[in-house]
């Protein structure tokens, strides 16, 4: 399809224009020139005045180029000039035997279809476009009725007039409406665009909020458990060192409470977050064990060789085990913790329990903890399942399909 800049085409298209206005014009001069008696018609008969026939038909034939010439850029102006051209024809002339097309030569015909085209490409709508062509037709009608005759050549190319100014009127509507089409998937291919930004923003948006209440959060639950407990832990600690320890975990508590803040407005907008870049995978666990019994937690870690497991799975597995750990420093200080990642057939399963704690605290907690892990292990097609156990205690349980191996060749472990 011909693009337009202005008031020509362009590219491949861009001679088309000027090549067609100027046959235009040279073939309705010599059209008119040689078919036609310029300066002998009705009008002329009726008011007394002469006029010669050669610069009449070249004013014709101009009027008829710059017609075509206005398509592009003013097609209602350029379809007024073509009417009034053969109007103007059809009053100062007559054909030179009753052989000839009259009103409409042949040139003024595929020109006349040539801007109805046009103009349909240039925006004109399909009702339009029926009007244009109607008023033709009543032009055709008023100017051959002094002389009607259905087996006249005046009347043969009236109904040409009418076939082919209808077959331009046609196309005219089908560019129009491919244009309009083009128009229309180019529109939803930037709103496509916008919404998948907004996508990825969004979902950028709750990682980051994750990997804060992950790691950020998470250390800082260790901060306060520690300031807390360790008056406790540790013997003959003097007055002012006490107090350090509780500005520490009031410090600390604080930050959590900002920490929250920010993870909501994160979080404002409900969506799943991808990773994107490498994180920790199983191999990691024991450190955080190690950081979960600093903070008084006694934590049993029962695993096995687990080499070959994808980077996702053991992602999703790693996050899973920290906020279980994490809710059980938080909630069930110094409990007893067992941690459980296996190997079961083709899926893997982690399981975390802790007991009630020496000091239980409330385990209603911000809730993003939970979701963000329900979220991760969705992601990879696993179940969870979470829950208070008859002890006082808590579980959590997850099972992940392990899909195929990256590498390595250990053996699995029994039921």
């Amino acid at each position: 399809m011909m693009q337009t800049v202005g008031a020509w085409p362009q590219g491949k298209w861009r001679w088309a224009a000027p090549l067609s206005v100027l046959l235009l014009f040279l073939f309705s001069t010599l059209d008119l020139y040689q078919h036609y008696i310029l300066g002998n018609g009705l009008f002329v008969s009726a008011f007394g005045f002469a006029t010669s026939g050669g610069p009449l038909a070249l004013v014709l034939g101009l009027a008829r180029a710059i017609s075509l010439a206005l398509a592009w850029s003013r097609p209602r102006l350029g379809l007024v000039i073509a009417l009034t051209t053969t109007a103007v024809t059809a009053a100062l002339g007559e054909a030179v035997s009753s052989s000839e097309p009259w009103p409409w030569a042949a040139t003024a015909v595929f020109g006349y279809a040539a801007i109805l085209a046009i103009a349909g490409a240039r925006g004109l709508t399909r009702g339009q476009l029926i009007r244009w062509w109607l008023v033709a037709q009543l032009l055709s009608a008023v100017a051959y009725v002094p002389n009607w005759d259905l087996s006249s050549t005046n009347f043969a190319s009236g109904i040409v007039m009418a076939v082919v100014s209808g077959v331009g009127a046609v196309v005219g509507d089908l560019l129009r409406s491919r244009a309009e089409a083009r128009h229309r998937l180019a529109e939803q291919e930037v709103i496509s665009e916008t919404e998948r930004g907004e996508r990825t923003r969004l979902q950028e948006r709750a990682r980051i909020a994750r990997e804060l209440h992950d790691v950020v959060a998470h250390h800082l639950s260790v901060v306060v458990v520690r300031a807390d407990s360790a008056p406790h832990r540790l013997a003959d600690v003097p007055e002012d060192v006490r107090k350090e320890f509780a500005e520490i975990g009031e410090a600390a508590r604080a930050s959590l409470t900002e920490m929250r803040r920010v993870l909501r407005l994160l979080r404002s907008d409900e969506e799943q977050g991808q990773e994107l870049e490498p994180q920790p995978g199983l191999d990691q666990l024991i450190d955080l064990v190690d950081t979960a019994r600093q903070a008084g937690a006694v934590v049993e870690l029962v695993t096995e060789p687990l080499e070959g497991i994808d980077p996702a799975v053991q992602l999703t597995a790693y996050r899973v085990v920290q906020e279980a750990l994490s809710n059980a420093v938080r909630h069930a200080p110094r409990s007893a913790v067992q941690v459980e990642v296996r190997r079961v057939a083709t899926r893997l399963h982690v399981r975390v329990l802790n007991g009630a704690g020496a000091h239980p605290t409330s385990a209603a907690g911000d809730g993003h903890g939970l979701r963000g892990m329900r979220e991760r292990v969705e992601l990879v097609d696993g179940i969870v399942m979470t829950g208070p156990t008859p002890e006082g205690g808590y579980l959590v349980y997850v099972e992940i399909p392990l899909g195929e191996e990256v590498g390595g060749d250990d053996s699995r472990a029994d039921r």
